[in-house]
């Protein structure tokens, strides 16, 4: 459920203007491909996220380790992996971006 908060809250933050950036971690990149099979529970807030470019990056590790690599790639979407396998969060503040973790 956390993972649906967060399109949820990124959607309604895009909508009021802020600039917004989804980094999926852990759990959450199993929940991606999950929710991007048609008929998935929240399938279409899914895609309205990811065809909006909210989906910043994935981390790679973590599809991997949850078995999801083909899925995400499938999805084409951006591997964040710059920080030995993972996405760099300190990328992210030294581009202001304020981490939101849910």
């Amino acid at each position: 459920m956390c993972f649906v908060h967060v399109l949820l809250n990124a959607l309604d933050m895009r909508e009021k203007g802020f600039d917004v950036a989804i980094i999926l971690e852990g759990a959450a990149t199993k929940a991606a491909a999950e929710m991007a099979v048609e008929g998935a529970d929240f399938h279409s807030l899914y895609v309205q996220a990811r065809q909006s470019g909210l989906i910043d990056c994935v981390c790679k590790a973590c599809s991997a380790k949850m078995g999801v690599l083909e899925s995400i790639e499938t999805q084409k979407l951006p591997w964040g992996s710059d920080m030995k396998g993972h996405p760099s969060l300190a990328t992210y503040v030294e581009e202001g971006y304020q981490i939101i973790t849910l």
